[in-house]
């Protein structure tokens, strides 16, 4: 059980950090990228002072694509953990069963009782 918790306790962190760095690559890279050509036409340098009668639509913009960005990163994660997970299951599935070592013994035990019955059988006791 405590594994369990430190395994959720890693993510958790783990997680918030992913979150600052897609956050600053949407925020400092991605948003400017495309928002540029409307903060040219509006007249403005930075994307906070992206608003209309003081509706700040640069930053909703800027939250649209931080979502969408974070999105799309969780769905290429999700769908290589689930292409990792079948590609195990076909090796697994084409790795031969071993033999379970208990149903050997008894099948090589009963066989040899077989035989003895059979010898017995043969001698006539």
């Amino acid at each position: 059980m405590r594994a369990n918790v430190i395994d959720l306790a890693v993510a958790v962190i783990i997680g918030g950090a992913f979150g600052k760095i897609i956050e600053s690559l949407v925020t400092d890279i991605i948003t400017p990228a495309l928002l540029n050509p409307a903060m040219q036409a509006a007249g403005v340098d930075q994307l906070t002072n992206l608003q209309v009668n003081g509706i700040k639509y640069g930053l909703f913009l800027a939250a649209i694509i931080n979502f969408v960005v974070i999105a799309f990163v969780l769905f290429l994660l999700i769908r290589s953990f689930e292409s990792a997970k079948r590609q195990f299951a076909r090796e697994e599935a084409a790795a031969p069963a071993a033999p379970d070592p208990i149903v050997a013994s008894n099948t090589e035990l009963t066989a040899a009782v077989d035989r003895l019955t059979d010898t017995i059988r043969s001698r006539g006791v």
